[in-house]
């Protein structure tokens, strides 16, 4: 029964999320629907003025929310790491996703375990994951526009010896490469075609793209652009350093395994030994967070426990 009543509830959380994306999403769709309808499709009947005044107040308030969101300092910052982890969300659609999941899931899990501390504890979990999410996304995409960036310099290098321009080089990469290095170089051609500078072009591929090899190769770029020189060579010995810089990296990552792997065991093990304990005892696992010092207790193991796993994973970390 406990059960049937959890599922229950998931599926009328489900519902009421989706409901609130269309509200604050497809209002726009639904409010020109609405216009062609009442104005255009039949001009026998009015948009009356009860109708008129809900849907503006719906559009004021929406436009309310977003700008309220928009003004903070730090979702600039948040709406560059979507774009650079190649997430379609504008930073006010990611903050509102993740307030309205956190919630569900603090529910959820006071539906569980009937314990109200459980109700934080969800909020505070999923809101962490989120931001983990987009962090994992962002660092992966990175890391697969540097492992293509050696291989985009051969091509530019290729092109520009066969007599091609440095534009027509960027669009024989376009043509060539994979995700994500086509998305940001096909953007990058269509900004200098929409009528900005190869330089700032340029910039703006290292914002959404923040990489030490990438800025490495712009600055031979803008360099040679201003004094002269045979741009082809000049990236033969950047995509040397490169490839030398990734061979160095992969050494460093195989023999600082052991102690990565050390770190996510200890890490993640009063995680699993804490989930057998509440499978075989639950009773006696629960005393965990209903007693004051069993809180205490689980606060203090999850502040030293991440601290160590920040320590160790600070010493595996080596920048080349």
């Amino acid at each position: 029964m406990k059960f049937l009543i959890v599922v229950l509830f998931m599926m009328s959380c489900i519902f009421l999320f989706f409901s609130l994306l269309q509200i604050f999403f497809n209002s726009d769709k639904k409010m020109e629907k609405r216009m062609k309808f009442f104005l255009n499709v039949n001009d026998e009947k009015a948009l009356d003025k009860r109708t008129f005044n809900l849907l503006v107040r719906m559009k004021l308030f929406q436009k309310h929310v977003l700008e309220r969101l928009k003004k903070r300092k730090n979702n600039l910052n948040l709406e560059q790491r979507l774009i650079s982890a190649g997430i379609s969300l504008s930073a006010e659609e990611f903050i509102i996703f993740r307030f309205i999941l956190s919630i569900l899931s603090g529910l959820i899990l006071y539906m569980v375990f009937n314990i109200w501390f459980m109700v934080i504890l969800g909020f505070c979990l999923l809101h962490i994951a989120a931001n983990f999410w987009v962090k994992i996304k962002h660092k992966k995409r990175i890391n697969m526009f540097n492992d293509s960036l050696s291989d985009m310099i051969t091509t530019l290098i290729s092109s520009l010896r066969a007599g091609f321009s440095l534009l027509q080089s960027l669009q024989s990469v376009v043509e060539e490469s994979e995700s994500p290095m086509k998305e940001e170089i096909e953007l990058m051609i269509k900004q200098m075609q929409y009528g900005s500078s190869l330089e700032e072009s340029l910039y703006q591929l290292k914002e959404r793209m923040p990489s030490e090899d990438l800025d490495l190769m712009i600055q031979s770029i803008l360099i040679q652009r201003q004094i002269g020189g045979n741009l082809s060579v000049i990236l033969e010995t950047i995509e040397q350093t490169i490839r030398d810089r990734t061979k160095i990296q992969g050494q460093i990552t195989t023999l600082t395994a052991q102690g990565r792997l050390s770190g996510w065991v200890l890490g993640g093990l009063p995680i699993g030994v804490g989930l057998v304990l509440f499978l075989i005892e639950p009773e006696y696992f629960s005393n965990l967070f209903n007693h004051p010092i069993g809180i205490g207790l689980v606060i203090a193991g999850v502040i030293s426990g991440t601290v160590g796993f920040l320590i160790i994973k600070k010493i595996t970390t080596i920048e080349v």
